[in-house]
């Protein structure tokens, strides 16, 4: 498949201290076991120069399950679906390195909507020869929660620098995705219309889901 399409445009995100004043509010600061204070010096301290750089709490401080449910659309929270428990579990993979930080910058956030109907398996290579990373779950999430925009029906994405290594060594055919819930199954009714952290096969393609990425990550 051809690479020459160049990432969607995103609307920027706001400056670090505002990212960091959202997160507080959240209570995001409290899971991650760190002071609203040190968040926002975090902020203020932060190269700006980026321009449009997301602020994230680490994995291992912030988990995805906890994250999810912060997650506002048309005043219902967001969710894990049912099936998978396992949700935490799903770790930086394909040499993705994080900072050894509680809190880093995600340079670069796009949604990847040129690679929409792409399997993860034909867009990881693609997004490799760019010179971009995968978004892992737990950075994608941070993402709506600045910018809950950035989910929109026919235009979501998924998160495949998230991956679950198997206890043989191999990796799980999940791999996560956030959209938006139909309130079918067992999401239930009501959860209609809310931000939902689910996932797909490896090899299957949806012409509704994009590719997370970006171009780095520094602490």
């Amino acid at each position: 498949m051809s690479t020459s399409v160049p990432p969607a445009t995103v609307t920027p995100l706001p400056p670090l201290a505002a990212q960091a004043e959202r997160l507080i509010e959240l209570g995001v600061h409290e899971l991650a076991g760190i002071t609203a204070e040190e968040l926002r010096a975090f902020a203020a301290g932060a190269d700006d120069a980026h321009g449009g750089a997301l602020l994230a709490v680490h994995p291992e401080r912030a988990p995805a399950s906890a994250l999810a449910p912060l997650l506002r659309r048309e005043g219902r929270p967001g969710f894990v679906v049912v099936d998978m428990p396992d949700v935490d579990d799903f770790a930086p993979s394909g040499g993705i390195e994080l900072p050894d930080t509680p809190l880093y910058l995600v340079t670069g956030p796009d949604r990847g909507d040129h690679m929409a109907n792409w399997s993860p398996e034909e867009a990881l290579p693609a997004l490799t020869e760019q010179g971009r990373s995968p978004m892992l779950l737990t950075e994608g999430i941070h993402w709506v929660l600045q910018q809950p925009e950035v989910l929109e029906r026919n235009n979501c994405f998924m998160t495949i620098g998230s991956r679950l290594r198997k206890a043989n060594g191999t990796l799980d055919a999940r791999t996560p995705a956030i959209w938006i819930s139909n309130g079918t199954g067992r999401d239930g009714r009501e959860r209609r219309d809310a931000p939902k952290v689910g996932w797909c096969w490896w090899g299957n393609r949806h012409t509704w889901l994009g590719f997370g990425s970006t171009t780095g990550r520094e602490g």
